[in-house]
């Protein structure tokens, strides 16, 4: 009897497995949830099927019935367990984001944990032999509740992790100390600490699986373990020698030192609680898994993790807005390979497709396939994965790709006379129902389209640089564009693991309109004499993850400077508010990081900053962080994007804005919209017109939302 398609449903083998067990309080109706059924060696499979669910998470109600199989099985005695999911793609996503949403009373947290905890407890504590076998994605509540099997098998496409301090958490469900106990504490806490996954022969390599097999070898590893198990692991001289709390303290020390150069833990501390946690109780599970649920329920109620929470709630959004219901696109076509062709060009072959690549300087062809190689690398592909997306990346040294493409991507230079020149090229060999697209970052399309002959198949991608770390696509409507046109560019964006958000066209379009006013203020503060360096404290202070000068030396000071004087032009910035010394810098070739000076001399691509001890101050920050938010409301109210939620979360993927805060929008709530318009006022009346309130204030749809 193979049970090597046991996932896809038990219900499916039932003649197999023999009768599918039913609820005891469900008058006969199976579990809504689970699958069980036993097997003529007197083995039980038991497979997590949510009901109504794509992925499997675990909820109250999974962990109820789960208590409900595990009295059964107490009763029944079979001669082992096999969990498993019934779902195709994946074991267990994790706990189900939502109900962190919905937090009331610190006790009633508690109480919801410690009730969770008994429930995977009793499966950690049964008396016949456990086995977890895992294919797709083991994450979060889905590995703990893995965990607490004796073993566990993984298919090879299987990935574990746990992630929840990417929320603003750390494992809640018995994590914490059964990760630490059954491989070296330290490799347990870096992945705890970074909430990375990783793939089922790392995590054999690490000791989180005992054995990767294929799926028509399940039933004999099964039987093996069941009947013989597996030699007992004597834990190696660090173990023992982490079992002592000097020995954890000194390596809690280093922890807490490497994570603070890589987030602020004032802002996010989720990491230092973790960190005591296994500091104060490593040597003892039981102690640790009973302070893990105090320590869960505190941050759980942290605004931090709220906010966090919030944005992973508006990521989630922005991937529902990808599923349009249109085809995949099969091949791209890319028209320029500067540095924001070959990046976008590189990510579309590193994610599956046919990507050909024209430029008319074939010499920046060929350093578009060196730097998706150099992609590859840093993102350390094996060899043959890396060979796989190099060859479906191809040079066209005669731009014959725009023929057969689905999509043709314009990125030349951001001159209107450039792009209708190419645009008027293509056109003529295009397909004709393949979409156009330009990667502008500041023309409006009305402009672009004035020539075309199918306005309505023309849409804005304006990706955001690097491609291959920023998550935001805009997709950039305009008057004549068919909506399926948008349809099918959000679709796309969703196929290359992007986030779209669909913006209309407009001065700066939605992100760079908002992120200049935060570049200009801070130029403008230069140039009254405030140093850099406490510019960039002050941001990095509230939360951003890079001051604006160091930021405008990144991105280049000649590109900032660009982008200013054309949205100068089209938003009408008020008089003297363009600052000087970015220009004089300019004028010397003083470009920032590419040309190895700008505000700040560059080695080895950092900046070196004069030591500054002076306190943050509080009015630095608000001139940074209010034209922002001001710029906000300009847009909601212009229409430039028309969901509030998803302006924030535009920000937060597309700008970087201080994640723990919840977006702009957001944190005007938290703070309260009367204290910034009040002071608004008074750097209005302090510094000049570009502070004074947008009329958007006043628009009682943008009033209620803020409210």
């Amino acid at each position: 009897m193979s049970y090597g398609k046991l996932y896809m449903s038990i219900l499916e083998r039932e003649q197999e497995l023999g009768p599918l067990e039913t609820s005891q309080s469900g008058q006969g109706r199976p579990w809504q949830h689970w699958q069980m059924a036993g097997d003529a060696q007197g083995v039980v499979w038991l497979a997590l099927d949510e009901k109504g669910r794509e992925v499997n998470t675990i909820t109250q109600a999974v962990l109820d019935e789960l208590n409900d199989i595990l009295d059964k099985l107490d009763h029944d005695q079979p001669k082992g367990l096999v969990l498993r999911s019934a779902k195709r793609t994946n074991f267990c996503v994790g706990a189900d984001i939502n109900q962190f949403q919905k937090v009331v009373h610190g006790q009633d947290i508690t109480d919801q944990l410690r009730k969770a905890h008994e429930i995977v407890g009793r499966l950690a504590d049964i008396s016949i032999p456990t086995i977890a076998i895992i294919h797709g994605n083991c994450l979060g509540g889905g590995l703990e509740l893995a965990l607490c099997c004796d073993h566990r098998l993984a298919i090879g496409n299987a990935r574990m992790g746990l992630p929840e301090i990417l929320l603003g958490l750390h494992p809640g469900l018995g994590g914490t100390a059964r990760l630490t106990s059954l491989i070296d504490p330290l490799k347990a806490m870096t992945l705890m600490l970074t909430g990375r996954s990783v793939d089922a022969n790392r995590a054999k390599a690490l000791g989180l699986v005992d054995k990767v097999i294929e799926e028509r070898h399940v039933l004999k590893a099964v039987d093996t373990l069941v009947n013989k198990g597996l030699r007992t692991k004597h834990a190696s001289l660090k173990n023992r020698l982490l079992a002592t709390k000097p020995a954890r303290r000194l390596e809690a020390r280093q922890m807490r030192s490497k994570t603070a150069e890589k987030v602020n833990m004032a802002h996010y501390p989720a990491p230092e609680a973790l960190i005591a946690l296994w500091e104060d109780h490593g040597e003892d599970i039981d102690a640790m898994l009973q302070a893990e649920v105090q320590s869960f329920a505190k941050l759980l109620q942290s605004s931090t993790a709220q906010n966090l929470i919030r944005v992973f709630s508006l990521r989630e959004a922005m991937k529902r807005a990808a599923k349009t219901g249109a085809e995949a696109f099969q091949h791209i076509h890319v028209i320029g390979a500067g540095s924001m062709g070959r990046d976008i060009a590189a990510w579309c072959s590193y994610k599956g497709l046919q990507v050909t690549i024209f430029d008319r300087d074939f010499n920046m062809v060929a350093r578009a396939v060196k730097s998706t190689a150099e992609m590859c690398a840093a993102k350390h592909l094996p060899h043959n994965v890396t060979r796989e997306v190099l060859d479906r990346l191809i040079p066209d040294r005669y731009n014959l790709g725009v023929a057969s493409a689905d999509l043709v991507i314009e990125a030349v230079p951001e001159e209107i006379g450039i792009k209708q020149t190419v645009y008027s090229h293509a056109e003529a060999k295009m397909r004709p129902d393949a979409l156009l697209a330009t990667n502008t970052s500041s023309i409006p399309l009305e402009e672009l389209a004035k020539q075309l002959k199918k306005p309505e198949q023309f849409v804005g991608l304006h990706f955001f640089n690097p491609v291959s770390k920023m998550q935001l696509v805009e997709v950039v409507g305009h008057r004549r564009a068919d909506q399926q046109t948008i349809a099918n560019a959000k679709a796309f964006v969703g196929q290359i693991d992007r986030l779209p958000v669909e913006v209309a066209s407009s001065a700066g379009f939605l992100v760079n309109r908002i992120l200049s006013a935060y570049l200009l203020e801070a130029m403008q503060m230069v140039d009254e004499g405030v140093p850099p360096e406490q510019l960039d404290a002050a941001a990095e202070d509230f939360g951003m993850p890079v001051g604006p000068i160091e930021l405008a030396d990144r991105v280049g000071l000649d590109i900032c400077l660009h982008v200013a004087e054309t949205l100068s032009g089209q938003l009408s910035f008020p008089e003297g508010s363009l600052p000087g010394k970015i220009r004089e810098l300019v004028e010397k070739d003083w470009n920032g990081l590419k040309s190895g000076q700008g505000f700040y001399r560059w080695q080895a691509d950092k900046p070196e900053k004069q030591k500054d001890n002076s306190p943050v101050s509080k009015e630095h920050i608000d001139r940074l962080i209010l034209p922002m938010i001001n710029s906000c409301v300009a847009c909601l109210r212009e229409g430039v994007i028309v969901d509030p939620e998803l302006l924030d979360g535009a920000m937060v993927f597309g700008a970087g804005f201080a994640p723990f805060r919840g977006g702009p929008l957001h944190y005007v709530r938290k703070r309260g919209s009367e204290d910034i318009l009040t002071t608004l006022e008074r750097f209005a009346e302090k510094y000049g017109e570009r502070f004074r309130p947008d009329p958007g204030w006043q628009d009682l749809r943008i009033v209620d939302f803020l409210e």
